[in-house]
């Protein structure tokens, strides 16, 4: 299953600016196989004294960034694992703004991000390849917008893309 398999229908014209970053050709598992590496080598890449480096007042640290794709990678895998379930209870959204403060992330090291990072991705690669094609097509409805679970999945490759660029065209 490619990205190119992935119709508009399956997920909300929002999702779009992060869907449409990754390559037409990427499948599920290659794909979160290949952006780990991409993720990992480009955090371990940030000088240290770029880390809690913020480009303006109110905007997050390199290392705030860091947990952000973290903790978004949690929440769409567990909307990816309920639609691929055929949940069709409607899964309320987040304020993406109210993780960062609670979850420390200037207090940890770069270490423990990576180490965080890592376990959620391989937890997410796991539940993927145990999905059947017809389960990942499966529409759910997160934050009042329909989304199949490999839209969910999919999202989250884009979503690093975004922040990658983000973080090289504001903070480096």
């Amino acid at each position: 299953m490619k990205t190119s398999d992935l119709k508009t229908t399956e997920y909300n014209e929002y999702y779009y600016r992060y869907i449409n970053l990754i390559s037409k050709e990427t499948t599920l598992i290659d794909g979160f196989k290949k952006d780990s590496d991409i993720v990992l080598e480009f955090f371990e890449s940030i000088p240290s004294d770029k880390l809690d480096y913020r480009y303006a007042e109110g905007k997050w640290s390199v290392k705030e960034i860091f947990q952000h794709l973290i903790d978004t990678e949690r929440i769409f895998q567990h909307r990816c694992f309920r639609f691929s379930r055929h949940d069709k209870t409607v899964i309320s959204g987040f304020e993406q703004d109210d993780y960062i403060e609670p979850s420390c992330a200037n207090d940890k090291s770069l270490e423990s991000l990576i180490e965080e990072f890592k376990a959620v991705r391989q937890s997410f690669i796991v539940l993927l390849k145990s999905l059947e094609e017809n389960d990942l097509k499966f529409i759910g409805n997160a934050s009042g917008l329909d989304m199949s679970a490999r839209a969910a999945a999919f999202t989250i490759l884009g979503h690093s893309i975004w922040h990658i660029k983000v973080i090289n065209e504001r903070y480096l």
